[in-house]
């Protein structure tokens, strides 16, 4: 496919897009001009060192944070420009996060962690339905405390999807797991990808991970220094590191 069709296609993408931090006199130049585009069902794993200026990346396609440059484009429309409480609902509609940290309420059964979602979304999934797409329908009224790791990551990717979003980004999502948990993990994800056709981002330092990618991004200093595509893509069983 060529650019000019990714471009057309497209769910999300950005457009020269810079972040600059200042600190005084003090100046980070964490992105740098960066073009990107993210296409429906597909994954895409961006891989780098630290610092490289993956999670400020990801942070601005989610709209948690704005470029100082350059546009990000929703279906046309520049959501790096809009107002507050417009950008808070493009990502309560629109957007699914999973952190390497599951953020889960240690009060909450999984099934209330996921109705945190599912209760504010305009057309979600059910609560029972998200965490059986994940394997966990056995595991409703279980508190985080009596989950494993894996487990409840797989509640957290639950809760990201419940509310049917367009754009699924991860930030580590297997980072705090041992290699077997974190291939169940990846087993989630890829399915749910397939299933709801989500444009998926898998920020990981983990190269095996890129196996799974249709396309791979490689992130230095602020810049996508280059992109591959998997002819052939492993199944996440394939993948160890």
């Amino acid at each position: 496919m060529s650019a000019s069709r990714d471009a057309c296609a497209a769910v999300l993408r950005t457009e020269a897009i810079t972040k600059v931090y200042r600190s005084g006199l003090i100046e980070v130049q964490a992105l740098r001009g960066v073009d990107l585009s993210l296409q429906p069902a597909e994954i895409v794993v961006l891989l780098g060192a630290s610092g490289s200026g993956k999670s400020t990346l990801v942070n601005i396609l989610g709209g948690l944070d704005r470029p100082t440059e350059g546009r990000v484009l929703f279906h046309g429309r520049d959501i790096a420009r809009l107002p507050e409480a417009a950008l808070t609902a493009f990502r309560r509609a629109h957007v699914g996060f999973v952190f390497q940290f599951y953020n889960l309420v240690p009060s909450l059964t999984a099934r209330e962690n996921v109705a945190l979602v599912t209760e504010i979304a305009a057309d979600p999934m059910r609560p029972e339905e998200a965490l059986e797409r994940v394997g966990l329908g056995h595991r409703l009224d279980h508190f985080p405390a009596e989950l494993s790791g894996g487990e409840q990551q797989r509640v957290a990717i639950a809760r990201a999807i419940a509310k049917r979003p367009e754009i699924l980004l991860c930030d580590e999502p297997t980072g705090a797991l041992d290699s077997a948990t974190g291939v169940t993990v990846l087993a989630a994800l890829v399915e749910v990808n397939r299933d709801l056709g989500a444009a998926t981002a898998i920020i990981t330092h983990n190269a095996a991970i890129a196996r799974i990618a249709h396309r791979v991004l490689y992130m230095a200093d602020g810049r996508i220094a280059r992109e591959e595509r998997n002819a052939v893509r492993a199944e996440p069983s394939e993948v160890t590191w």
